[in-house]
């Protein structure tokens, strides 16, 4: 009598509200599980596709990081950068540092300051706001993405997650509280919507606003992309 085995399905190890932060890339395909993490397709001509390991093992880094062929794929190590950059090989390049945190969501009123107005819109469970001036001339940009907060597996009547992504404030109009209105904006219509719990990718300098609207940071990651054709021996940072 043959007998038929069902395809393993590989369960990741991971960090508390990362796979929420996988299933919420937008634009991408469905994440792919891998016993490190996970694979996900971008399609993108600068993000062909992304490697992120929520844990990262030396051993495991160092085959995903050597063979690797395709130029523009990219590697997300939850990790300090002293001790993974030294597992990487040539080709590879550092981008700037990013730092996973998160938020719980509540309630919350912000006013665009004098000369400022705001506007939300929701299309396709992405919460967007931009602000302008007077005149309507750009001044900051975001979003927020809504999902499950299981989105690669189990309960189907999860809650809300909001993955925030896409922040921006032009360089002329910084320093004028527009970022902290855009923020608690986005994170009160995502509690509006259903969330309950928000999570983000911040940079070295917006970990500092994030930080001062109650965010947590939940580890460091190291991103870094791959093109043999850059001259570099090995990551360096800033490339």
């Amino acid at each position: 009598m043959e007998r038929t085995h069902a395809r393993r399905r590989h369960r990741p190890r991971t960090r508390p509200g990362l796979d929420q932060r996988v299933g919420g890339l937008r634009g991408a395909a469905d994440p792919v599980p891998e016993p490190w993490g996970w694979s996900i397709d971008v399609g993108q001509t600068r993000q062909l596709r992304r490697h992120l390991l929520p844990e990262p093992a030396e051993e495991e880094v160092r085959t995903l990081a050597g063979s690797t062929t395709a130029p523009w794929t990219w590697l997300k190590l939850f990790a300090e950068d002293e001790r993974v950059l030294p597992w990487i090989g040539r080709g590879w390049h550092q981008d700037t540092p990013g730092y996973l945190m998160t938020l719980p969501l509540r309630p919350e009123r912000a006013a665009a300051p004098a000369g400022y107005r705001i506007t939300t819109w929701s299309r396709g469970g992405t919460v967007r706001a931009l602000v302008r001036t007077a005149d309507g001339a750009f001044a900051a940009r975001g979003q927020i993405g809504l999902a499950p907060a299981t989105p690669l597996g189990g309960r189907t009547d999860a809650p809300l997650l909001a993955v925030a992504d896409q922040i921006e404030t032009d360089p002329g109009h910084r320093r004028r509280g527009l970022g902290t209105v855009l923020m608690r904006t986005l994170q009160n219509e995502a509690h509006a919507a259903g969330a309950r719990t928000a999570l983000l990718v911040g940079t070295t300098e917006g970990r500092a606003l994030y930080g001062s609207l109650g965010w947590t940071l939940r580890s460091p990651m190291v991103s870094l992309w791959y093109d043999p054709a850059t001259p570099t021996a090995r990551p360096h940072g800033g490339s």
